[in-house]
């Protein structure tokens, strides 16, 4: 191939680099430069070489660096990185240099261009390379805690692998699986960005069909009022692929939160169970006064009473702090776990519960306090218990 064609296709490499990848010329030619430079480097031996590329004829030519000494011995022992001062100053317009001073000498073998080409395409694809999985990774970390929806390509023991686009594939873990959907490839699932690193391999994305974010995403997407901020979501609990709670509430008086997000005859809620493979959807309103929260969330249970247990006090532990001349120690007191006990009708108690716990255990996470649910009865039993005791102690104290 000729010097001239070589070099077109340099130029040609460049401007496409610039124009459709948006990389800049300046990046490409410093790193071609050092690139050719190790590359004549390990062809010729020379130690100090500069590279020099134009990027308007895509010439070439490689300049060996010298520093002038008057050491006899240092450019006998090493003539590619010195040269004398006598010289020197045989070099054309070489009067005017002095001890110290660096020289370039222009030393382009006259087969270097089959080299700079080579060199020259690896430079290009590495670079190719790099935008592009830089161009992805920006695409997809703006996609970082959202939907998208992509195709199941395959599976191996640790994920199932979902196609998202522009040949990137989506991790789902174990954790991340519905338990109660089985993926088979080119199904088309709904996942949830859950993160995305940026890899010395390519951008790494990981998805999710269990993360409660997805719920809010789908409940944003169906219901226009949590879309624009009409209606809120204050928090949700879920066990995926079976049931979730999600806790609601207006900024509007005149808009009812719960209605709102079920839609007309259920359909805003039933297109989020029907994406969800029929997770069952429990939408409660959220209240500022804990009472009343927490017998919403043990919905459809009906509540008789909310008892708030006082908070036990937590063990603190010590803190050293150094000081300049002794240690001295801190209380760093824990954060106590909030309770209460909730009376449910007799006849409700299993409701309340639900089955495995399951009703009581998304409450519990919903409105973050430990909840002990209790029958009416069983209440009334140890109220009695509690008022036989305090009769006998008083018996006790008057005699």
């Amino acid at each position: 191939m000729s010097k001239s064609r070589v070099n077109e296709e340099m130029i040609d490499a460049l401007n496409y680099l610039e124009k459709e990848k948006g990389i800049k010329r300046e990046v490409v030619i410093e790193a071609l430069e050092q690139a050719l430079e190790t590359a004549y480097k390990q062809n010729y031996g020379e130690k100090n070489v500069e590279v020099e590329f134009n990027s308007l004829t895509g010439n070439i030519k490689v300049y060996a660096v010298k520093t002038i000494t008057d050491d006899e011995e240092a450019v006998a022992n090493d003539s590619n990185e010195f040269m004398s001062l006598a010289d020197a100053r045989k070099l054309p317009h070489g009067q005017g240099y002095d001890v110290g001073d660096e020289i370039r000498e222009e030393v382009t073998p006259r087969n270097f261009g089959r080299i700079a080409a080579q060199t020259a395409k690896q430079v290009v694809m590495q670079r190719l390379r790099e935008e592009e999985r830089k161009i992805i990774y920006n695409k997809y970390k703006t996609y970082e805690n959202e939907i998208i929806t992509g195709e199941v390509s395959r599976e191996d023991k640790r994920f199932t692998y979902v196609d998202l686009g522009d040949g990137v594939e989506g991790a789902m873990g174990y954790r991340d699986k519905m338990p109660n959907e089985h993926y088979h490839v080119h199904d088309r699932i709904q996942v949830y960005v859950s993160k995305v690193n940026d890899d010395r391999r390519g951008p790494q994305i990981y998805v999710s069909r269990t993360a409660p974010e997805l719920l809010k995403r789908l409940f944003e997407r169906e219901v226009p009022e949590i879309k624009d901020g009409t209606v809120l979501i204050e928090n949700i609990a879920r066990e995926a692929g079976d049931r979730a709670k999600v806790a609601v509430y207006s900024n509007d008086p005149n808009v009812d939160p719960v209605g709102t997000c079920v839609g007309p005859r259920g359909s805003r809620v039933q297109a989020i169970v029907n994406e969800l493979d029929g997770e069952n959807m429990d939408i409660v309103e959220y209240v500022k006064d804990p009472a009343k929260f927490i017998a919403n969330a043990l919905n459809p249970a009906d509540v008789l009473d909310v008892i708030f247990n006082e908070p036990e006090e937590e063990p603190v532990e010590d803190v050293t702090v150094d000081g300049d001349d002794e240690a001295e120690t801190e209380a760093a007191p824990k954060e106590a776990e909030r309770s209460c006990t909730v009376v449910v009708p007799d006849n409700q108690l299993s409701l309340a519960i639900g089955k495995r716990g399951q009703n009581a255990r998304l409450a519990a996470r919903l409105t973050k306090y430990k909840i002990d649910i209790k029958s009416e009865s069983e209440m009334e039993e140890l109220q009695n218990q509690a008022d036989d005791t305090t009769d006998d102690q008083s018996s006790t104290d008057a005699e």
